[in-house]
């Protein structure tokens, strides 16, 4: 398949450069080159190669297609998707392994490497609109919620993560897992959770087990679409789990609607806060976890509503 593929595309089949597979090789390796592993940068290399061929499979392209791989170290998912005929965007901060990625991919044509830290390189890097990661523990949510928050939306990721991330990420309104992390994620993408794989799958070996996860765009809503502060809004509801909403969601109206608008009372902050919930028909007992995310969006547009609302009443009342 490979080989074919490769003939399609009038390239060269891309030839293994290292033994992917075992930790022996891969020490002895680093070891040659001088090079280690960095613990603060999440750094585990994936030498499962079932677990490899998964995350490739579940991609679903067609060769030609561009991705961006995310942490690529040493390229084992790099040549695999090389192989397979896809145009690869690697993001490596890691200054051993730029070196090593650009020794062996470097002169290929569909090989494009981006240094740096990828949460300040993403927003100048181009459009691809797929993406593959074994995301380093240290940076998985906030890269993710960094792209939903920014706008950047994928048809398709399929990402290696922290096994209790991927349960949060797809957790349902009233679990202990439900957060606003879960709630950032389904009003943008629907969750397909792969193979759990174990910790003896990596080297270093984690402490903890992972799995994959396929996170497809939804089709039957526009992510962008939504109210500019939806994304705060759910922040702000969850940011104390143990309180009812009627009290997180008072600390959200005095930040968000009236003190950007300058003087403001309690009265106004409270008044506000019942109107909205009145409006939208959610008890002000109730707490942020057992809101589904069509109750967060019809919150956030009333009060954009009122916000504007507001604004006109207090522009107004200063002419």
């Amino acid at each position: 398949m490979p080989p074919l593929i490769d003939a399609v595309l009038h390239t060269s089949p891309t030839p293994r450069p290292l033994n992917y597979d075992a930790p022996g090789a891969l020490k002895a390796f680093l070891d040659a080159r001088g090079l280690g592993m960095r613990k603060q940068w999440g750094q585990h290399f994936l030498i499962n190669p079932g677990a490899r061929k998964a995350l490739l499979d579940a991609l679903d392209l067609e060769p030609g297609e561009g991705v961006w791989e995310i942490g690529p170290g040493l390229g084992a998912m790099t040549w695999g998707l090389l192989e397979r005929g896809f145009r690869v965007k690697a993001f490596e901060l890691d200054p051993g392994f730029i070196r090593v990625l650009t020794d062996f991919f470097g002169a290929h044509p569909r090989f494009c490497l981006v240094p740096g830290d990828v949460l300040k390189t993403w927003p100048k890097a181009g459009e691809e609109t797929y993406l593959l990661g074994n995301l380093p523990y240290t940076i998985g949510s906030r890269l993710l919620g960094d792209f939903i928050e920014g706008n950047r939306f994928f048809t398709r990721m399929v990402v290696m993560l922290q096994r209790e991330l991927v349960r949060r990420m797809g957790a349902k309104p009233g679990s202990k897992d439900y957060s606003s992390f879960s709630v950032l994620c389904r009003s943008a993408y629907t969750l397909t959770p792969l193979k759990v794989v174990k910790g003896s799958s990596f080297y270093p070996v984690p402490h903890v087990d992972s799995q994959g996860l396929r996170l497809d765009l939804r089709t039957d809503v526009d992510p962008r679409s939504y109210p500019p502060g939806l994304r705060p809004l759910v922040r702000g509801l969850f940011a104390s789990r143990r309180k009812t909403i009627t009290h997180n969601l008072y600390g959200f109206v005095v930040s968000y609607i009236l003190a950007p608008q300058g003087a403001w009372t309690g009265a106004e902050a409270a008044h506000i806060t019942g109107e909205a919930l009145e409006r939208c028909g959610i008890p002000g007992n109730t707490r942020a976890e057992a809101l589904e995310l069509e109750a967060f969006v019809a919150l956030a547009a009333v009060l954009e509503d009122i916000k504007k609302r507001e604004a006109l009443s207090k522009g107004a009342h200063q002419a």
